[in-house]
């Protein structure tokens, strides 16, 4: 069992920067791939970045590749998600997932943050 709990969502305006962080409880964070997806108004939730347990090998999604990075502290049972460079068409709620292994449909994922809300205005 693990618990994620999403912070540093915000208003922001287009070309600016934003650090989500999501804080983990349970003794087998290290254990797990950690994944970013978001989901705007009237869209399906999609993926957005994940990271291996070890935090070696990090995977994207076309559309933020170059402007967002995803890290992990296992020491502190955290991951995060740097956002630069960031467009209107990111705003969108976004949440953070746990599983084992790595997958990008989200219905394959039993542990979900709350979300946090990410507003970039133009």
């Amino acid at each position: 069992q693990v618990q994620l709990v999403e912070s540093g969502g915000g208003l922001v305006q287009a070309g600016g920067s934003l650090r989500l962080s999501c804080a983990a409880s349970g003794r087998t964070f290290s254990s797990y791939y950690m994944h970013w997806f978001r989901q705007a108004p009237g869209k399906e939730r999609e993926f957005v970045a994940r990271i291996s347990a070890s935090g070696v090998i990090t995977v994207y999604a076309d559309s933020v590749k170059g402007r967002f990075t995803i890290s992990r502290d296992n020491a502190k049972n955290t991951a995060y998600l740097q956002m630069n460079s960031l467009k209107p068409e990111d705003t969108a709620v976004y949440y953070c997932a746990a599983r084992s292994g790595a997958s990008v449909n989200p219905y394959a994922f039993d542990y979900w943050g709350q979300g946090t809300q990410v507003t970039v205005s133009s």
